[in-house]
């Protein structure tokens, strides 16, 4: 996934999608550009193939920066995040995947913490658990967790869960990067 920022007269924005509502997956939600790696290509440049297929931009408009922080959320899915900036963008995108661009100025992100909601994680064995395998059986006091949820509201747009989560790592890391 490529965190992509652009630059306005001088400042920098991060620049997000709004998914198609056509889409199976997360219709309508507001993320970054991103998807399944293919065979044969590194993290790196599966996270550039997605931004050109999905913002309509050339290879040589993006200049990687490096990595960002890898996302493991609780739900078996690892994001693997590079910085990067796209040169000369133009407003475009692929209709088919996305239904909107939204820009956001960095300092948005650098001036406000996101609203946090905690989540329950709760383990349910299946049916066919062999409790018998396991000291205390049914019993057995199974590990109750949480998950923060984060929450950016930005004009009337919503930045919420896994891609809040990886703008706020991604605001962390914008210093080692010198991006202002």
């Amino acid at each position: 996934m490529l965190i992509p920022l652009i630059r306005i007269s001088g400042i920098p924005y991060l620049l997000f999608e709004k998914r198609s509502n056509q889409l199976r997956r997360q219709p309508g939600e507001v993320c970054f550009p991103g998807g399944k790696l293919e065979t044969g290509e590194s993290l790196e440049e599966c996270a550039v193939r997605e931004t050109v297929e999905e913002l309509n931009v050339l290879p040589q408009q993006i200049e990687v920066m490096g990595p960002g922080d890898i996302y493991l959320s609780p739900f078996n899915l690892m994001i693997h995040t590079f910085m990067g900036v796209i040169k000369d963008y133009q407003d475009t995108f692929s209709k088919d995947e996305v239904e909107a661009i939204i820009k956001v100025p960095l300092d948005f992100f650098l001036g406000q913490e996101p609203e946090r909601f905690v989540s329950r994680l709760i383990s349910e064995p299946p049916d066919d658990f062999p409790y018998e395998w396991i000291p205390g059986g049914v019993k057995y006091p199974w590990a109750k967790g949480t998950y923060d949820v984060l929450f950016y509201k930005y004009e009337d747009w919503i930045i919420w869960g896994m891609t809040a989560q990886i703008v706020k790592s991604a605001v962390n890391l914008m210093e080692e990067y010198h991006i202002r």
